[in-house]
């Protein structure tokens, strides 16, 4: 009796699956897996380095397809097509929850284990990611000292300074509202997007027309998806001051930032400001 346990040690020379490739899997050539696999490079023998390289890389893909959605859902907002940003929005809340779900692999690293690889890095750290520096950009942190940093690789440069000069995510989800007659003033709509998005309160007045009265109002779901990746973006980056402080405690950080501290301040910086406020005079 087969009970499927077999089903591969069953397969018979003549079966597809057996037939050889010519060259490389098509598996293999569409998604590069055997250069994946030669990425890993450890430079000590901790036992403890390979998980940490492997959960740093995979977090980097997922912020390359966090940035791939969200400027899909930006570029879409500039044509007033909130279906397909919509949509672009949906599927960077699914990668959001699968970025955090990343951390589990070194989220109990202890100091001990920590300092076993910590000095094979030397000045290396997180917040040097360019990918995610694009993160930040999108979302309307813009910094011009954090651009900066990264003129010494061009062509990482070009694409984080266009990021650096283009509106933000938030930026045109704004102006999409003021053209559906919500008011969000000129000083907003208009503003110097390389500056950081800084929360208005009259743009907390057009979200609350959004999501007061009796009548549920056609923009309210756009802005609660908003708030869900509003919110995992807070709880990835509250779950890395965790896993710093557990991994380190108050220790300067590796590239001689202020480490715990550095990452406290982030966490405490809301994303969508103007989404949480208007909860209070609901």
């Amino acid at each position: 009796m087969n009970d499927g346990t077999s089903a591969l040690a069953d397969l018979s020379p003549h079966d597809p699956p057996t037939s050889p490739f010519e060259g490389a899997s098509p598996y293999d050539a569409y998604v590069r897996a055997t250069v994946l696999n030669t990425l890993q490079a450890p430079l000590t023998e901790a036992a403890d380095e390979m998980g940490f390289l492997v959960t740093t890389q995979v977090m980097e893909l997922w912020f390359t397809l966090i940035v791939h959605e969200w400027r899909a859902a930006r570029d879409a907002f500039t044509k007033d097509d909130l279906d397909s940003a919509t949509e672009a929005l949906v599927r960077s809340r699914r990668a959001l929850e699968a970025l955090n779900g990343s951390w589990r692999p070194i989220a109990g690293l202890t100091p001990a284990q920590f300092d076993g690889f910590r000095a094979a890095f030397g000045r290396a750290s997180g917040f040097q990611s360019a990918m995610y520096r694009h993160m930040e950009f999108l979302l309307g942190d813009k910094s011009a000292a954090l651009l900066r940093s990264h003129q010494g690789e061009p062509s990482v440069h070009e694409t984080l300074r266009e990021a650096y000069h283009a509106p933000s995510l938030y930026d045109e989800v704004l102006r999409f509202l003021h053209r559906q007659g919500l008011p969000v003033p000129a000083s907003v709509h208009e503003r110097d997007v390389t500056a950081p998005y800084e929360a208005d309160p009259r743009v907390v007045e057009a979200w609350r027309r959004v999501y007061a009265g009796s009548q549920r109002h056609p923009l309210l779901p756009l802005g609660e998806l908003l708030t869900d990746i509003a919110e995992l973006v807070a709880r990835w980056r509250f779950d890395h001051m965790m896993v710093v402080r557990r991994a380190m405690g108050a220790r300067t950080g590796s590239a001689g930032s202020s480490g715990l501290a550095w990452l406290q301040a982030r966490a405490a910086r809301p994303v969508f400001p103007e989404l949480w406020t208007v909860r209070d005079g609901l």
